[in-house]
């Protein structure tokens, strides 16, 4: 499931943007999670993860510009289309790496064309899945979506983005072998961190995006900071 993410403060017109992301994702058999956010501040405030951005420009306070120069800072790949009636910043958006302009009103078919090309994107962005069992039968998830791998007695649990805590019968070394080693970070013996998803890092413990404080084992602390510090200088 591709994750978008609507910034607009005007409802309908966020409302008609959700009409035509479902009406896309319908007409291409596509799973796709929509939130709306109804303010730049507080799509910056909550720095929320997605694989695409809607963003508005006109908005009260922190404008979309503003608001898109912030999450440059802190994300470098999801791509950004601006949906605006301000057509005189297009130039601008080249400064944020936007991906495209759409101008108000949309129209579904120009609006459609301009989400092909970023599908294309949000695959290529898109790291290895994972079938993992659910309640319901299996559930295949992006690794990009897994914040946390921890035990409890012998269930693997994998925390995922979306607050779902999902479980398997298995060993922490299986999981490890499955994960790309250049982005989960080993912090103890029974948790696995993607680094990616870490917002905060400590003397004694790393805390990822839902807040979840987790803490290094005195073998792990070293090694793990190192290989974290190389990982956020690769990131810059």
């Amino acid at each position: 499931m591709y994750r978008v993410l609507i910034v607009e403060d005007t409802p309908a017109e966020a409302d008609a943007l959700r009409g035509f992301l479902e009406r896309y994702a319908a007409e291409k058999g596509l799973e796709l999670g929509i939130e709306v956010l109804g303010s730049a501040l507080e799509f910056i405030d909550l720095r929320r993860t997605a694989d695409l951005v809607l963003m508005d420009i006109d908005m009260p306070g922190i404008n979309g510009m503003e608001a898109a120069q912030i999450m440059r800072g802190y994300d470098t790949q999801t791509p950004l289309i601006f949906v605006t009636n301000l057509a005189q910043y297009a130039v601008r958006g080249y400064s944020v790496d936007a991906l495209d302009f759409v101008v108000k009103p949309v129209e579904y078919h120009d609006f459609a064309m301009r989400l092909d090309r970023a599908l294309r994107i949000m695959a290529r962005n898109a790291r290895s899945t994972m079938a993992l069992p659910t309640e319901d039968g299996i559930a295949v998830v992006a690794c990009s979506d897994i914040l946390y791998v921890d035990m409890l007695k012998h269930d693997v649990r994998y925390h995922l983005s979306d607050g779902r805590v999902l479980r398997e019968r298995g060993t922490m070394r299986a999981v490890a072998e499955k994960l790309r080693a250049d982005e989960f970070l080993k912090i103890s013996s029974g948790c696995l961190v993607n680094m990616g998803r870490i917002v905060r890092v400590g003397s004694e413990s790393v805390t990822v995006s839902d807040g979840a404080e987790l803490f290094f084992s005195r073998s792990q602390k070293r090694p793990g900071l190192e290989k974290l510090a190389n990982f956020i200088g690769r990131s810059i």
